[in-house]
């Protein structure tokens, strides 16, 4: 397995925004596979960061570095930010899509793409490997045709909980697919050091303390999947509230943290959607490295595996559908774990570590009260850790995360 190119979700998504735009801009968590991608599709390949000629020709002529065979990867681009609006002129004057691939683990200051790239660049946002492109779900059930109403095909995934405990610690980082566990489980605890140390004083030259860094993420993993309120990660942090809005607005700017935002739509009741977002790491297995825990501590604690089954699913929800994935909670406190939107249809999910017949109704019952509030009609879905792959007969679909596909 090592050095193969496992299939992502991303190759299609990329060959598609290559077609329709000038220039692709894919972001992500270092790490998550973004360059190898970029790589399947592109022609030529400039590497800012260790390319000798990046230098000279900035300070000279900068388009002498856009020039190559089409697509041309620009990798690190945001070691050089200017390159952005001479790739923007680039495109106009060549009047041709699929001109430049742009890749980067940090996301632009406002200063840096002043000039938004509309109508010249596409925008990508890639995720850690979800487990349909590890293989450790069999991808049967399909979401797409879940929401189009398609026959539901008979499904009962062979993943199991101690399975699915020792997943979420290994993530989905795409060098840790073939890895004996402890390996895998090293290099995860090796990126948040990493993060704590390296990463997050590139962001925006700001000299951070490392250590507040470290217990800053560790107050995000231990509060993932919930509303944590700023005041609580800075008592966490030992950090004024003004530090710590900063160390989570670089967390996220280097992808690291992901926060789930609150959905808002027009509701045909007099109930209200509450606004706080949901706090999540880029990857589960990034809160258990840094807490220092294994599966074997998931298994013995179904509370806290719940927050970060909650967490995967967001995870793969994201990346499934390529879009923005929200919770949604009312002022009455009935509340969704999540909000997607698949094929222009909304799907609300409830998100289930257990699945007995009572879990199971519960589940469906919270999902067709919250419609009840609502104008349109979303698909109603359960995800679970295990069981079989179900259609009931109140139209909420039952799927196991060993099953879930695009």
């Amino acid at each position: 397995m090592a050095g193969e190119y496992l299939p992502r979700l991303a190759d299609g998504e990329l060959e598609r925004a290559l077609r329709r735009q000038g220039g692709v801009l894919i972001q992500g968590p270092k790490g998550c596979g973004k360059t190898e991608t970029a790589k399947r599709q592109a022609a030529s390949l400039l590497n800012v960061e260790t390319d000798p000629s990046v230098s000279l020709a900035m300070d000279t002529d900068p388009r002498l570095l856009l020039e190559g065979a089409t697509p041309r990867l620009i990798d690190e681009w945001q070691l050089q930010p200017r390159l952005w609006d001479f790739a923007r002129h680039s495109i106009d004057e060549r009047r041709a899509k699929g001109q430049f691939i742009f890749t980067g683990s940090t996301a632009p200051g406002a200063d840096a793409t002043s000039h938004s790239g509309a109508g010249r660049f596409a925008r990508m946002t890639m995720s850690t490997m979800t487990l349909f492109e590890t293989g450790e779900s069999d991808g049967s059930v399909s979401l797409a045709a879940v929401v189009a109403g398609d026959p539901l095909p008979f499904s009962v995934p062979a993943l199991t909980l101690p399975e699915l405990a020792e997943r979420v610690c290994r993530g989905g980082l795409p060098y840790n697919v073939g890895l004996p566990l402890g390996d895998a489980l090293d290099n995860v605890r090796d990126y948040i050091q990493t993060v704590a140390d390296v990463d997050i004083h590139t962001v925006g030259g700001v000299n951070r303390d490392s250590e507040r860094v470290r217990r800053t993420i560790r107050s995000l993993a231990r509060g993932v999947g919930t509303e944590l309120e700023l005041q609580t990660i800075a008592t966490d942090s030992d950090s004024s509230r003004e530090t710590t809005r900063d160390y989570l607005s670089a967390l996220a700017s280097i992808f690291v943290s992901v926060d789930q935002p609150a959905w808002f739509t027009h509701l045909r009741s007099k109930a209200t959607l509450r606004k706080s977002p949901k706090r999540h790491l880029a990857d589960p297995s990034f809160a258990m490295a840094a807490l220092d825990r294994g599966p074997e501590h998931l298994l013995r604690d179904p509370a806290y595996f719940g927050q970060l089954f909650e967490s995967l699913v967001v995870h793969e929800l994201r990346a499934l559908t390529g879009r923005t994935v929200y919770h949604a909670r009312l002022n009455t406190k009935l509340e969704v774990d999540a909000v997607a939107n698949v094929g222009g249809r909304d799907v609300l999910v409830e998100v289930k570590l257990g699945y007995s017949p009572e879990v199971i109704d519960h589940a469906a019952d919270t999902l067709k009260r919250f419609a009840g509030h609502l104008e349109d009609d979303p698909a109603l879905v359960v995800i679970t850790s295990g069981g079989p792959a179900i259609r009931r007969n109140d139209g909420v679909t039952v799927i196991p995360i060993g099953a879930l596909g695009p």
